[in-house]
């Protein structure tokens, strides 16, 4: 996507010097930081405290974090330490391990003096793929904006709402749940956009309004508990989320929070979907609440925020009490039942095993 008049994905290879650069997300919307990662701790670190953040940019920062460690190291104790170095970062997003598998099985098999260029191809080619992978997912996610267009009066927009950041940001490019939003504006299909601020970091607020911002896709920014409020009014015709790891039976994980918006929308109607890579399906996993590792993250998260102030320097502030501590989990999970379809990029499947079998039947042994 542009950022001005300037192509931008979230991750890249600079062509000329060959370093590993990623926006650090931290900052956003009030800076824009194009960092440079080097060592493998750089990788780690920039996984763990969120300066990347969503499944499919984890992946692909970990594909990277392993390439760069190769070209310092290609020997079978740095692959292994590698790997596990980045797999311990953050436990719910399964792209994580979905990319660490992906690099281990490709390099493991090679010459150490063929593994560092065959390591960055390999992840040059994660990258890729999760591009088209998620074009794909607005392609077919716009037909069901089609379908909810085509019910309303001319000219009237399809209200979508959203939660966390589910968009180009939060992959390499495109997004998944906001995939068929850019799709629809390319179509000409008017569309406005309900932006949950996701607390507690915000994901919503100050990644997915900016986002909306730059493509100029009309939005309004809402509070998280307000979704609810608006579906008893009319007032949003969908519901579109992204995932951070899906189970073979169509539990989803996502951003805390996702539960409580798929609950309101079961109880007024509204559709909810979910977009996401089938490399965000776990197949070895069932019951999302049970089986599913949440994040716990620390509990400043909640008892701070980032923002500008009103001389425009942007800086933490805290807004509880002295000695209050916060608790926080980074995930729920949201059943299979209330989820009215998963967009992939082989089309909507059901939510449940069969639904996803009939759109990967090449998991049939493994599901």
């Amino acid at each position: 996507m542009k950022v001005g008049d300037t192509h931008y994905r979230s991750i890249w290879r600079d062509e000329g010097t060959g370093a590993v650069r990623i926006i650090d997300q931290r900052w956003l919307p009030h800076d824009f930081p194009v960092v440079t990662l080097e060592a493998l701790e750089d990788f780690a670190t920039a996984i763990r405290e969120m300066w990347v953040r969503g499944a499919p940019l984890i992946g692909a920062t970990a594909a990277y974090g392993v390439a760069c460690e190769m070209a310092r190291d290609p020997s079978d104790a740095s692959l292994a330490r590698a790997y596990d170095v980045l797999h311990e970062t953050r436990p719910t997003a399964i792209n994580l391990r979905w990319a660490l598998n992906e690099m281990r099985s490709a390099l493991g098999r090679l010459p150490e003096d063929q593994r560092a260029e065959a390591a960055f191809a390999k992840a040059a080619r994660i990258c890729d793929e999760d591009v088209e992978t998620n074009r794909l997912i607005g392609v077919h996610g716009l037909e069901i904006i089609k379908e909810i267009a085509a019910r309303k009066g001319p000219g009237e927009p399809v209200n979508i709402l959203t939660h966390c950041n589910a968009g180009w940001l939060a992959t390499v490019d495109w997004g998944t749940a906001t995939s068929p939003m850019y799709h629809a504006m390319e179509a000409g299909i008017p569309i406005h956009v309900w932006v949950d601020e996701t607390r507690p970091r915000n994901q919503g607020a100050q990644l997915t309004a900016w986002e909306m911002n730059g493509a100029g896709i009309p939005h309004h920014l809402i509070v998280d508990n307000a979704g609810g409020h608006l579906m008893q009014h009319g007032q949003v015709d969908m519901v579109i989320v992204g995932t951070d790891r899906t189970t073979a039976s169509g539990d989803v994980c996502n951003k805390i929070g996702t539960y409580l918006k798929a609950l309101a929308a079961k109880d007024n109607g509204v559709p909810f979907y979910v977009a996401l890579p089938s490399s965000t399906v776990d197949w070895t996993v069932s019951d999302g609440v049970a089986e599913i590792p949440i994040e716990e993250r620390d509990g400043r998260e909640v008892t701070h925020i980032y923002g500008r102030d009103e001389e425009g320097r942007a800086r933490f502030v805290q807004i509880s009490p002295d000695g209050t501590p916060g608790d926080n989990p980074a995930f729920d999970v949201t059943p299979a039942r209330l989820v009215t379809g998963l967009i992939t990029e082989r089309g909507v499947a059901d939510a449940s095993r069969e639904g996803l079998l009939a759109l990967f039947p090449e998991r049939r042994e493994t599901a």
